[in-house]
């Protein structure tokens, strides 16, 4: 299975210079925050593939206009197949904008979804905006990642965590990814071609 991830902006070949046999082969889209509706929906019609996602702090305009034919994952746990996916929105509290929370309220929400979770044997797949703390994020307000994701790695031992949120260019997958324990935790910047 050939999962397409997706976050922060908008990459031309996905767009307007779109290249259908590029990628042909993908099976699900999941898109990690901070990026237009349309161009969600564009991916979705275009692939013809699900597409579930989580907001980022600048996505403002999805209560008005939500991507046509895509799924906001925040805060449930979603199945794809054999796939368990559970989405988590936002970016640590840092000027009180939309989809900003203090770590005590992203604790609270992993901890409304203990039952959810132990139900169905935990995640395959987690996807948030921000990052773990001190996994690929930055020390400014901002940026920081949620202590909280490092202890739901830990408890439930997903096999991808899959994040936005931190703009980094990068050379090669390698690059994106870091192992806690048994997770790959995937930084989705641009976009990242997921093979399962």
């Amino acid at each position: 299975m050939k999962i397409l991830t997706i976050a922060d902006i908008v990459v031309p070949v996905l767009y307007k210079d779109f290249d259908a046999g590029r990628f042909a082969d993908i099976d699900l889209v999941l898109g990690c925050g901070d990026l237009p509706p349309e161009y969600l929906a564009f991916i979705a019609n275009a692939l013809e593939v699900p597409l579930y996602y989580v907001r980022g702090n600048h996505d403002l305009r999805f209560e008005t206009s939500p991507p046509e034919g895509c799924q906001d994952l925040h805060g449930r746990l979603a199945r794809f197949n054999d796939l368990k996916i559970l989405g988590l929105e936002g970016s640590r509290w840092y000027n009180g904008g939309p989809q900003q929370y203090h770590e005590n309220q992203m604790t609270a929400m992993i901890r409304r979804l203990r039952f959810t979770l132990w139900r169905a044997g935990g995640p395959d797949i987690v996807i948030t905006h921000a990052p773990p703390r001190h996994i690929h994020d930055e020390e400014d307000l901002c940026h920081r990642g949620f202590k909280s994701y490092v202890g739901l790695i830990k408890k439930y031992r997903p096999r991808y965590f899959i994040h936005g949120h931190i703009h980094r260019e990068f050379a090669n997958s390698d690059a994106r990814m870091t192992t806690l324990n048994e997770t790959r935790i995937i930084n989705a910047y641009g976009y990242h071609v997921l093979e399962i």
